[in-house]
C-alpha cells in the first residue's frame, strides 16, 4: 500500500470540504454585490487579490512537493 493510497479519504473530504467553503464564500459575495452595488469594486480587488495568493502557496507547495 502506498502513501496515496492510505490518505486518499482523507483528501477527498479536504476537497469537498474546500469546495463547499468556496461556494458559500462566492454566494455571500453574490449577495453582497446584489444587496450593496458600491461594495462590488472592492470585493473584486478582494478576489484578485485572494486568487494570486492561492496561486503562489499552490506553487510553493508543488515545489516543496517535488523536492527528495
Amino acid at each position: 500500500m502506498t502513501r496515496n493510497d492510505e490518505h486518499r479519504e482523507l483528501r477527498t473530504l479536504l476537497l469537498l470540504l474546500t469546495l463547499a467553503v468556496g461556494l458559500l464564500i462566492t454566494g455571500a459575495v453574490i449577495f453582497l454585490t446584489v444587496t450593496y452595488p458600491r461594495l462590488a469594486e472592492p470585493l473584486a480587488v478582494g478576489a484578485a487579490v485572494l486568487t494570486c495568493l492561492t496561486g503562489l502557496v499552490g506553487a510553493v507547495a508543488k515545489t516543496i512537493r517535488e523536492r527528495p
